[in-house]
């Protein structure tokens, strides 16, 4: 039996935190004389008041959140959230469109980056700022942030944690899931601080450097400027940018341990090993094709291929150059890119290195299993045996994510949409990227796309940001059942 109290007093609480997020955009309101400081207050308020409604429900009994409340808290949270965060745009009319509002708090929320702005700088700074901050918000999972609170519901938060996180690694901080919340959130927030200071330093002005921050941590790219990171030519920029991008892909635990001087302990996770393995790998192929391209001369052609690539594989989505006029072979190739993702732990979407390393590990090893059908032949990673189960789920969840590409694709392009258009659109936003290729590239954006388009996507967007099972598993009938 699922008990709606606690999942009411939760939302209540992700209701109240958003809008206490949307009234900290107020001073850039007030500083750059925007004229939306209305807009935000107001949407603010009324986040506030219905949180405070949904948590104003009688006291729930002290026990956990089992499984069932656990997946309905985070996929009503996440939905609620995207619904309430819409509003700046709707009341200040930034966004008049109910569709095109709801994508763009999606887009934000889910670190996608995906956007139907024609004009960004023309935003007001106010909601602009919001704008960021809505990928911030959702980069480590404002889920997250409440399980670090939830001594103050009287409920655990261990089965919230997993639904949010649901990832293969159970590497752990800190034995108590409230302390590892903390520590994530933490690093996150230092990360952020000091990626702020760097970018300020390096020559950006304050407001873009804390949102260019916001976003980068998020790996979530939303920019200020229309055209992203390429408005700062700058290599100094652009370098710090990549090696905050690609600290945002990383484990957090991995990054936890790099700063506890735990150097020889983080380098033996396989996972960080191959992520660093891959982008130098596919950073040198790119930048020698196209050296032989151009000619530029080879460090601003190294520079925009190690920056996409990593922009990419992270999911963050800034874009420095239109990857998709440097050859149609490379085209192919960063659309590849869509389906990897980085690290498990960090705040980027996609299938995750770590899955597809289980697989390609399990696939070799099944090749020694035919030839020794009655060996015992298990898989080790980071030197520990992976269990039969974690397997499975692992490609069940590869073998859903082929499906769902698939027959979304095909259902986009149904109705009229390109084919190239259509894939690149799904796997953007499957994967949670933000730049595709055909008419949703680099340079192009989402707002040509029908409304019923836009929310279908929002809803793939939701689908991977939680990956998969989180939301697949409500429209089962197992999920409703009491036993």
């Amino acid at each position: 039996m699922i008990n709606i109290r606690p999942v009411a007093r939760v939302i209540g609480v992700l209701l109240m935190i958003i809008g206490g997020f949307m009234l900290l955009c107020l001073p850039f309101s007030f500083y750059f004389q925007s004229h939306d400081e209305m807009p935000l207050i107001l949407s603010g308020v009324i986040c506030i008041l219905f949180g405070s409604i949904f948590w104003w429900v009688p006291k729930v009994e002290k026990r956990g959140i089992n499984k069932r409340e656990g997946y309905l808290i985070v996929a009503l949270g996440w939905l609620a959230m995207v619904s309430f965060g819409s509003l700046p745009y709707l009341v200040s009319g930034v966004i008049p469109n109910l569709a095109d509002a709801f994508f763009e708090t999606v887009s934000g929320m889910t670190t996608t980056g995906a956007s139907i702005l024609i004009d960004i700088e023309a935003t007001p700074k106010g909601i602009l700022f919001w704008r960021s901050m809505t990928q911030w918000i959702g980069g480590m999972g404002i889920i997250v942030l409440t399980v670090a609170i939830f001594p103050l519901l009287g409920i655990g938060g261990i089965e919230l944690f997993v639904a949010e996180a649901p990832g293969p690694t159970s590497d752990k901080i800190h034995p108590r899931i409230q302390e590892t919340a903390k520590r994530l959130w933490l690093i996150y927030v230092a990360l952020t601080f000091a990626l702020t200071v760097i970018l300020f330093a390096l020559g950006m002005n304050f407001y873009d450097a804390i949102n260019h921050a916001l976003t980068t941590m998020a790996t979530g790219g939303f920019s200020t400027k229309n055209a992203s990171m390429a408005f700062f030519p700058s290599p100094s920029i652009q370098y710090v940018m990549v090696l905050f991008m690609f600290l945002a892909g990383t484990n957090y635990t991995i990054i936890y341990y790099g700063l506890k001087g735990k150097f020889q302990k983080a380098w033996k996770s396989e996972e960080f090993r191959a992520y660093l393995y891959l982008v130098v790998f596919f950073s040198l192929i790119v930048s020698l094709r196209v050296y032989q391209l151009s000619d530029r001369p080879f460090e601003p052609v190294f520079r925009d291929s190690i920056f996409q690539i990593v922009s990419l594989i992270t999911t963050t989505g800034f874009v420095s150059a239109d990857y998709t006029s440097w050859s149609p072979g490379l085209t192919m190739f960063f659309f590849i890119l869509l389906f990897i993702g980085a690290s498990a732990g960090s705040t980027s979407g996609g299938i995750k290195i770590i899955r597809h390393l289980v697989f390609f590990k399990n696939s070799i090893l099944e090749f020694k299993r035919i030839l020794h059908p009655r060996a015992i032949i298990p898989l080790y990673l980071n030197g520990q045996i992976v269990r039969g189960k974690i397997i499975t789920h692992i490609i069940i969840f590869l073998l859903l994510y082929l499906i769902i590409f698939v027959f979304a694709s095909i259902l986009l392009s149904m109705t009229g949409i390109d084919f190239l258009t259509a894939i690149g659109a799904v796997a953007t936003s499957l994967g949670n990227v933000g730049p595709g290729i055909g008419k949703v590239g680099p340079v192009d954006n989402f707002a040509e796309f029908s409304g019923a388009v836009k929310i279908f996507l929002s809803f793939l967007m939701l689908l991977g940001r939680l990956e998969l099972f989180t939301i697949l598993v409500l429209f089962t009938p197992y999920f409703w059942k009491s036993n």
